[in-house]
């Protein structure tokens, strides 16, 4: 049987986990993990950062352990075979311990910068979703993810602009509301709305790739999210009301953190 990481263990509370998926990137990981560690050199709440391997057969597991003997407060979970970014992030998530959750792509084009203008937004919500400004993607791409998110945002009334974006914070119970499926992340925030939790959205940097290539084809990029689209619909119609949407709204808001 295969042996999966172990994502128990350690009970102690964290304030924020910042959750990472990596396929392939052995060149963009150490700079991205650089700047993650400048933004949380400003914080004084205990926090943590989960980097999934996601079965790359590059050096990209060499490098992030390479930055891991001087960042005490990151842990890899390394996976044995490419499981889709999807997988890597769902698994990220069910292992993050902190109060709240924040998510960016491995391929250095989120900025780590962003980060505090997310966590603060979480004062009047439970989900703060990215909307990349001026992306840095080709225009085939450009026109596949305009119309996926039209479709989507129509179909579904998540009135989301850009649920494709990789950089995103929520509460830590917003987690229950998510479903192990291979395009997760383009329905994380309708799954959240349906679950009754509230969901924003912020303008956030999109910078330009700086080597390597994107692990996802137009065809995939257009296909995958269609065939999953019909079963969100039906499941977010179909769901139960959810207890924990109501209490979440009553835990208070973030700590003052320090200007981005």
């Amino acid at each position: 049987m295969e042996r999966m990481p172990e994502i128990g263990g350690c009970t102690e509370r964290l304030r924020f986990s910042i959750v990472v998926p990596f396929y392939n990137e052995d060149s963009n990981a150490a700079p991205l993990i650089r700047e993650i560690r400048a933004v949380t050199a400003t914080w004084s709440d205990p926090y943590e950062a989960i980097l999934i391997d996601d079965g790359s057969t590059d050096y990209t597991a060499a490098a992030i352990r390479n930055e891991l003997v001087r960042w005490s407060e990151a842990r890899l979970l390394q996976l044995s075979e490419n499981y889709g970014q999807a997988a890597a992030l769902y698994l990220g998530m069910q292992a993050a311990r902190g109060d709240y959750v924040i998510l960016l792509d491995g391929d250095g084009q989120n900025d780590p910068h962003d980060i505090p203008h997310l966590l603060k937004a979480l004062d009047e919500a439970d989900l703060v979703v990215g909307v990349r400004s001026d992306r840095q993607d080709s225009p085939p791409r450009l026109i596949v993810s305009r119309i996926g998110n039209a479709v989507r945002s129509r179909l579904l009334g998540d009135g989301i602009k850009d649920s494709g974006c990789g950089l995103k914070a929520f509460r830590r119970e917003v987690v229950n509301a998510f479903i192990p499926i291979r395009t997760l992340y383009s329905f994380m925030p309708a799954l959240a709305i349906s679950a009754g939790y509230k969901v924003t959205q912020l303008p956030v940097r999109h910078r330009p790739r700086k080597s390597g290539k994107s692990k996802y084809g137009i065809r995939v990029f257009a296909w995958r999210p269609i065939v999953d689209l019909l079963g969100v619909c039906w499941f977010c119609r179909r769901r139960s009301p959810n207890p924990l949407a109501k209490t979440a709204k009553m835990k208070g808001k973030m700590p003052k953190l320090p200007d981005a």
